[in-house]
């Protein structure tokens, strides 16, 4: 049996916690351990709703996101590959990425239904568009990814998750320095990869060795 090929499990409010890190819960759920999926969808679940009610805010439509998000932690659990993040960062990219696309599509909707309203021309589409350019659209993932994993990792906890520096340093188990260290760089590169330019520089640290 694999996640690809039998539905979904949904947990049940009984089922204990397992004491296990996230990375060999998705290992498990890759085989189709259905308790795995049940512990591992207890830490996930709330912040991924979290970041889909941030961008939704809409509660009915941010329980769907996150009821798809999960759907597809379950189908691709075997897709996830540590060395480029912790469990809770993928999954909130997944978060992220559907919220963003829901955004869109309700946007166009709009537009649809006010060109036909109105008897106008596509002009209204520019909706869409500027959801695109304001939403972290295709562009902005594209540059996330050719950040390195430390600096991918803490930016996606901080401006996805919600979570402060303090937090992520806390849930990655780093000095508070090498958090925010981490996350300048990201940003530098993030700006200069968003601007079509190179950056100015980073934080000449031990920390790029590792990198």
């Amino acid at each position: 049996m694999t996640p690809s090929t039998c539905a979904p499990p949904v947990p049940p409010p009984a089922v204990p916690a397992r004491a296990a890190d996230p990375a060999e819960l998705m290992a498990a759920v890759a085989r189709g351990d259905r308790d795995a999926f049940a512990a591992l969808y207890g830490t996930l679940a709330p912040p991924v709703y979290g970041i889909a009610l941030r961008t939704l805010r809409s509660p009915a439509h941010a329980e769907e996101v996150a009821q798809e998000v999960l759907l597809e932690v379950w189908r691709t659990a075997a897709a996830y590959r540590p060395e480029r993040g912790t469990v809770l960062a993928w999954a909130l990219t997944i978060a992220h990425r559907r919220a963003v696309d829901r955004v869109r599509a309700t946007q166009a909707a709009d537009a649809r239904e006010v060109r036909v309203a109105l008897r106008e021309r596509p002009a209204a589409e520019s909706v869409a568009d500027q959801a695109e350019r304001l939403l972290d659209g295709e562009r902005v993932r594209h540059a996330l990814a050719a950040l390195t994993r430390a600096q991918r990792e803490s930016l996606v906890l901080a401006y996805y998750g919600g979570y402060s520096q303090r937090e992520i340093a806390q849930y990655l188990g780093l000095p508070l320095g090498t958090v925010k260290t981490r996350m300048r760089d990201g940003l530098l590169r993030l700006r200069a990869a968003l601007d079509d330019r190179e950056p100015a520089g980073t934080t000449a640290t031990a920390e790029r060795r590792r990198r």
